[in-house]
């Protein structure tokens, strides 16, 4: 980086250097030409108010600083670098490719600079571009620049040089950083945190770096307690299975219907939970297939009712679904749909006492369709509330194990609901039920 602040620095310098030496030579000469031309004018129209005329004008001009170069051996005859007419269009000095006597018509050459006595045109002078020598003093005068501007392209150089090494340490000091951070979480020190230093690109990237390593530290601790929550579901199950099995093999439990029984059942959970921890884990993996069309809503509804309404009635709970408008089709898998719904349904009816209720109703709403589950029960406490759609999460802590649910049943209503473009949420207050409400995406 230093290296590339230097090259940059000293090419940049140095062509700045050359441009304005070439810019200042051209200014320079084109300034003193003008300036000679004009008093070479003047000179010629003094010579012709003296005399009152041309005659003897070649001798008279040939010294300097009026003389041009001689292109010629040494000793041979002066070359004078201008050309001169008269009034009638005569040369009197020859030049640029006319001899004394020619005519030159007026529109033949260009640039000329009239020559006046007393209001009276009595010549015109041509002069070419470097029609003058360079005079000692001149020369020294651009030697001088060209040496002020190699002096500045060489401080410019070293400025860029010091600039480069502040620059290169202050950006090279969060990246050290980042790649010393970095290391660390390799290394599993996971609570490795960067200083963020700026609100510029690199400040943006220890802010990244800062927000991964939160999130590594919770999704290690998600995965400890899933670890830990998958191994307490596990053991109740697994106790039971094995104090019924063992019972019965050394004969202290009879091979009953009843033991049996026992033994089936937590069997079956353990299925279950097995079977909702594949779910989960392919709908958050994107491994899930999903066959999306569009259907109606209320089909949606009365199906999953359908399958509850027996269970219904024998609680003793009032199952219903109603909707004060016509919807649109909405934008569902209709089976994991129904699963979710089958999900939230079965949920209501666990902590819906007897004689309470559970309503299913949808409206339209934000471009889709919002669908409402809502039982009479108990409610969640506030400060449960927000941790309902977690795994294993129960706002009961002494309803550990109630024969039914695997503790997983709101998070894979979740994440299935997400993965079909839906949002999920709950609203509940203490003494007065609890309602789930999931948004889903209108059918184009």
């Amino acid at each position: 980086m230093l290296l590339a602040f230097v090259v940059v620095g000293l090419t940049g310098t140095a062509i700045l250097a050359l441009l304005a030496a070439i810019a200042t030579a051209g200014e320079f000469g084109d300034f003193m030409f003008s300036f000679r031309r004009s008093g070479l004018a003047e000179r010629l129209a003094g010579y012709y108010a003296t005399g009152e005329s041309w005659d003897g004008l070649p001798s008279q001009f040939s010294d300097r600083p009026w003389r041009g170069p001689r292109p010629g051996p040494a000793g041979s005859a002066p070359f004078l670098s201008f050309l001169l007419v008269d009034d009638a269009g005569s040369v009197v000095v020859p030049g640029q490719g006319y001899r004394v006597g020619d005519l030159v018509s007026a529109g033949s050459l260009a640039g000329g600079i009239p020559i006046e006595v007393d209001g009276n045109n009595v010549g015109t002078l041509y002069l070419q571009s470097g029609a003058f020598d360079v005079e000692p003093a001149e020369r020294a005068f651009l030697n001088r620049v060209n040496l002020a501007l190699a002096v500045g392209a060489v401080g410019g150089t070293a400025a860029a040089v010091v600039l480069g090494v502040v620059l290169a340490r202050s950006l090279t000091r969060p990246l050290r950083e980042l790649t010393s951070g970095a290391r660390a979480v390799a290394a599993g020190e996971l609570d490795t945190q960067v200083p963020v230093r700026s609100s510029d690109e690199l400040g943006e990237l220890a802010e990244a770096f800062n927000q991964m390593n939160a999130d590594l530290i919770t999704a290690r601790d998600r995965r400890r307690q899933l670890t830990a929550d998958v191994a307490h579901e596990l053991r109740t199950p697994l106790s039971v299975i094995l104090g019924h099995s063992e019972g019965i093999r050394e004969g202290v439990l009879e091979a009953s219907e009843e033991n049996i029984a026992v033994i089936h059942e937590e069997a079956q959970r353990l299925e279950r939970l097995v079977e909702d921890l594949r779910m989960l884990s392919l709908v958050e993996s994107g491994e899930l297939p999903l066959d999306i069309g569009a259907y109606d809503p209320m089909a949606l509804m009365e199906n999953t009712a359908a399958s509850y309404r027996a269970l219904a009635r024998d609680k003793g709970i009032d199952l219903d679904v109603s909707t004060t408008e016509e919807l649109p089709d909405i934008r569902i898998d209709m089976d994991r749909m129904g699963q979710v719904l089958s999900n939230l349904v079965s949920n209501a009816m666990r902590h819906t006492p007897e004689g309470g209720s559970v309503l299913m109703t949808a409206l339209a709403s934000n471009g889709g369709v919002e669908i409402q589950v809502k039982d009479s029960g108990p409610g969640i406490d506030p400060q449960d509330l927000p941790h309902v759609f977690e795994r294993f999460y129960r706002a009961d802590k002494s309803r550990q194990r109630d024969g039914a649910g695997s503790g997983l049943g709101l998070a894979i209503a979740k994440s299935l609901t997400e993965a079909q473009g839906g949002t999920i949420r709950a609203e509940s207050r203490l003494g007065h039920g609890t309602t789930i409400l999931l948004l889903i995406s209108k059918a184009p």
